[in-house]
This record gives structure tokens, sequence and C-alpha cells, in this order.
């Protein structure tokens, strides 16, 4: 499995923590996916799924090079109270990246990430009521040698 895809798993597997009990506020209820689905396909909600983006990298001597890896972070969120369970599950999304920004995406090689960072929060504003659509996209750094 590839370097990309193995974090976008690892991450996955950690939203899939958000239960709703301290510190988070939403019950995710596992629905965290390393792959792409638009609002319009997603049949459980809340949910969240994971895509990689770009992926650039920066050379040093000792064949040693950083590789930074942009992750779109979609939140689907459905109901009356939609758009505040989607700040609240964005609150939450935030929480865990915090708390996991080194994350370990393949134990049996020891590779893990440098840092993770949230680089920009969108919402659609209330516009898809009763619907509520949000996107994370995030930074992650990893060591490449």
């Amino acid at each position: 499995m590839s370097r990309r895809t193995s974090i976008l798993n690892a991450l996955a597997e950690k939203f899939k923590l958000i239960n709703g009990s301290s510190p988070y506020q939403v019950d995710l209820s596992s629905n965290a996916y390393a792959k792409l689905k638009f609002w319009d396909e997603v049949e459980d909600f809340p949910a969240v799924y994971l895509t990689p983006g770009s992926e650039q990298r920066e050379y040093h001597p000792g064949a040693f090079a950083w590789a930074y890896l942009a992750v779109c972070v979609k939140v689907y969120c459905r109901g009356e109270e939609a758009h505040l369970q989607l700040e609240q599950l964005l609150e939450d999304i935030e929480h865990c990246v915090d708390s996991n920004r080194v994350l370990v995406y393949d134990s049996t090689k020891n590779y893990e990430t440098t840092e993770i960072l949230i680089q920009s929060i969108v919402t659609d504003e209330g516009l898809l009521a009763p619907y509520a659509v949000g996107e994370i996209n995030l930074q992650v750094r990893y060591a490449v040698m």
C-alpha cells in the first residue's frame, strides 16, 4: 500500500474514534472513510470522507526529503440542526487532528507523519439545508528517504 493511502487510512481510523463522549460533541458512528463520496451519494449521516490531493517534495542533502501531502476532508451532516452539528463535528475533527499531529501510518515499517496542519475550513453556510457540508484541508508532512 502506498504511503499516501496509508496516511489516509490512518487518519480515517482516528476520525472513527469521534464518538460523542468527551472531548467530542458528535457521534460519528465510525462513518469515516478514506475515499471520495459526494453529499448526494451519502446514506449515513454524519459522515467524513478523505481524499489525497497534490504532494510536494523538498529535497535535502543525504538522500532526505520532506513530502507535503494535501488531504481534503469532506464532512457531511443532515437534519434540522445539520449546520450546528456540522460546526460541532468540524471542531471535533480539529481536536482529533491536533491530538494526532504525529501519526503512525505504517507500524511494520515504523512510518509516521512529522506534523499534520489544518490549512483551511470551509462550509456551505447553510445553502444546502437540510444538509450541511464542510471541508477541511490538511497538510501532512512526512519524511521520504
